[in-house]
């Protein structure tokens, strides 16, 4: 029963993680990457469906991202759905290419991005803290129902406790390699 409870929170801090980076993923750094784009949805046919699945996203070169729409008459709803997103980028077509440039990032818009990317550092942690929490209630509810013994349960604790850490440090690495890579110019 320990074992399983172990197991099943180092799952869900492993998918906290995997959020995390998700999320961080979104954030743009000078470069130019088609997950950038990941994130909008282009109305299709009155259905709001991901920019990926009506057209190809492409890295034309370090600085730009093309979007060749599968059909013609996807390109201006593609243009309005790229520019009312929240990532700042201004796409012109060519016909049916539509190219968005990326603006370098400024020192004080790298400090800001430095800043939303610790907030989703500290969200991870909170959701690695909430599993560990949810855990060890699952382990003093074996506890009282007199399944396990305190040793047992000081025990798995210390076990959960370490499982926890091990992730917190995996987020701060996560983050420390999202920073180094802002910072760059």
């Amino acid at each position: 029963m320990i074992e399983d409870i172990k197991k099943d929170a180092e799952i869900r801090m492993g998918k906290s993680i995997q959020s995390l980076k998700t999320d961080l993923a979104k954030i743009r750094t000078g470069r130019a990457h088609t997950s950038l784009l990941d994130t909008i949805m282009v109305p299709y046919y009155g259905t709001d469906t991901a920019l990926s699945q009506v057209a190809n996203v492409s890295v034309a070169d370090a600085r730009t991202l093309a979007v060749s729409p599968w059909e013609k008459d996807m390109v201006a709803p593609i243009e309005k759905a790229i520019m009312a997103s929240d990532l700042g980028l201004n796409p012109s077509s060519q016909g049916t290419l539509i190219r968005i440039p990326l603006p370098p990032l400024t020192e004080e818009r790298r400090k800001d991005l430095i800043k939303v990317v610790r907030s989703e550092g500290e969200g991870g942690k909170v959701a690695i803290r909430n599993i560990r929490r949810d855990a060890l209630g699952d382990i003093k509810t074996l506890l009282k129902d007199k399944e396990i013994s305190e040793d047992d349960e000081r025990k798995a604790q210390d076990q959960i406790q370490k499982i926890t850490d091990k992730f917190i440090a995996d987020v701060d690495a996560v983050l420390k390699e999202k920073e180094k890579e802002l910072m760059e110019i």
